[in-house]
């Protein structure tokens, strides 16, 4: 299973702290905040886990990772919240 860059070990977090795969919540989670989620996006988008590695890892489809990584793209952290997604998602 493919789960780090062999050149990268730590990314930019959404709140600009350096993010390793340590760092990143655990697998298996089952309650998911905007931060984790977030996490999880930035370490895909900095190359830290494959999008496939980060899907296994977490348990995710395809189409709720790429969600998170549209609501994060448009609205940053405040779109990944779940008590706003009739704002965030037209």
């Amino acid at each position: 299973m493919e789960t780090q860059n062999a050149k990268l070990t730590s990314v930019k977090g959404p709140d600009g702290h350096t993010l390793t795969l340590a760092d990143l919540p655990a697998p298996g989670i089952s309650r998911w905040v905007t931060r984790r989620k977030a996490e999880v996006v930035a370490a895909v988008s900095g190359g830290l886990l494959s999008r496939k590695a980060a899907c296994d890892r977490y348990n995710l489809t395809d189409e709720e990772y790429e969600g998170w990584e549209k609501l994060y793209a448009r609205h940053g952290m405040k779109g990944l919240r779940t008590t706003r997604l009739q704002k965030y998602r037209r």
